[in-house]
């Protein structure tokens, strides 16, 4: 069956790998969409340190359940259409016995550490999947990248009383102001381009900054009263936001990270001890599917909106090299494979 794989730095392409076999407890689905994420496009130019080569992507998943292995139960049918979390958990490192295995020290992502879904057929252990015959594949593939901006909002234990600043709105980001505004929190929205602010205030933000067009740090302070936000999360990955973070935020604020640093990153590490910060780290997501899925079923705004281009399996190589020469121009590709 076909597959598409980064196979070295700067190199992807449609390649032929064996087809699975359902086992029991597991589902055979037919792959109808995958979402390509940033962490697909820091593989291709090949800054993923957790990734080796060759490497099928795909962990932004709709599917169609096609065949059932021996014991899953009757909830799932041959027909429905599926989401399902694309992370392993060992059960008992130290992460997994505090309950958090999103945080598995052993953990292997589809797409990352193991092969991924971006092929024409995957198997699934049934316990990871989710449904809803309200949801199109389209917005089923939307909701791994709101759950890990969700988890961010749940790890920032953002409240109705807080402000919270979301640097970056690529699809996690847009994620975490969404579960921000979903617990009640006024967010300010960060970017540099107008077109994923406008999504921003789709989700949730009330207010929107571009820092190509204003005094970034100005406009956050004048919103906040000249404190700063009582919360920031990061969804850039990069050195100068991720110091912003810990500059802007207000004194016995929260600062989360998702965005993984693509170089060291130095720090005013005084600011941490004046201000009495809460600095956090948010990986994956937990518990979040189903908030996500309730969200997206609310309507209160078309998860479609968030995808900017639709394309075939054929054409990712190509769309991920134009990605790589234009990074700020791209939202949300979406692949169809069935």
């Amino acid at each position: 069956m076909k597959a598409v794989a980064i196979t070295a730095p700067g190199e992807a392409r449609v390649v032929h790998v064996d087809e699975p076999s359902a086992a029991a407890g597991e589902v055979l689905v037919r792959i109808r969409r995958v979402g390509l994420c940033g962490s697909d496009l820091t593989t291709f130019l090949g800054k993923n340190p957790m990734v080796s080569y060759p490497r099928v992507l795909g962990h932004e998943i709709a599917a169609t359940i096609e065949q059932l292995g021996a014991d899953v139960p009757d909830a799932w049918q041959v027909g429905m259409n599926v989401t399902f979390t694309p992370y392993t958990a060992c059960g008992a490192c130290p992460s997994c016995r505090a309950g958090r295995r999103n945080a598995c020290r052993d953990n292997k992502t589809l797409g990352v550490q193991r092969d991924g879904a971006l092929s024409e057929l995957a198997v699934v252990p049934h316990q990871k999947l989710y449904a809803s015959p309200l949801l199109t594949v389209d917005e089923l593939a939307l909701v791994e990248p709101f759950s890990v901006g969700f988890h961010a909002a749940s790890r920032g234990r953002v409240q109705e009383a807080d402000t919270v600043l979301v640097m970056g709105c690529g699809g996690v980001g847009l994620g975490a102001v969404a579960g921000a505004a979903s617990r009640g929190a006024r967010v300010i929205a960060l970017d540099t381009q107008d077109g994923k602010l406008s999504l921003a205030r789709t989700v949730g933000a009330r207010q929107v900054i571009n820092a190509t067009t204003s005094d970034a740090r100005q406009a956050v302070m004048d919103l906040t009263g000249g404190n700063g936000p009582d919360v920031v999360i990061e969804a850039v990955g990069a050195a100068a936001t991720y110091r912003q973070a810990v500059d802007w935020v207000a004194f016995c604020g929260r600062v989360v990270y998702i965005g993984y640093g693509k170089e060291p990153v130095s720090y005013e590490t005084r600011m941490f001890v004046m201000k009495e910060l809460d600095i956090l780290g948010a990986r994956n997501c937990l518990t979040e599917f189903p908030d996500v899925i309730a969200f997206f079923e609310r309507r209160t705004f078309d998860p479609r909106l968030l995808i900017s281009r639709t394309i075939g399996m054929e054409e990712v190589p190509d769309a991920l090299a134009a990605w790589a020469a234009n990074p700020g121009g791209t939202s949300k590709v979406m692949v169809t494979v069935a």
